[in-house]
């Protein structure tokens, strides 16, 4: 299964000191043991379409080899319980997208 993150940083948080701070801590979240396979980035520049929106901030991409170590990472994998409670003040919108 796959689980897609986006983030929308606070206007505070969107400069370069803090976006490098916030990148070490999406790097250190990838590296949880419950995680197959990352990718992260920022919008892609593709052409503006009224079906493409690039207002977020970040986004990851995180496969899981299955529902149970996605379930995993969500209850009690200190890697991500850490990673939100270092950044979620800084994030003024997550959305949260899973596929089967």
């Amino acid at each position: 299964m796959e689980h897609h993150v986006y983030f929308w940083l606070k206007d505070e948080r969107d400069n370069a000191v803090d976006r490098s701070v916030f990148e070490k801590g999406v790097e250190a979240l990838c590296l949880s043991p419950n995680i197959a396979s990352s990718h992260w980035g920022v919008a892609a520049a593709t052409a503006e379409r009224p079906v493409t929106d690039h207002s977020f901030s970040y986004a990851i991409s995180l496969k899981f080899d299955s529902m149970e170590s996605h379930d995993r990472y969500q209850e009690g994998d200190p890697v991500h319980d850490e990673f939100i409670a270092s950044f979620k003040d800084w994030w003024a919108k997550v959305a949260v997208m899973d596929v089967a």
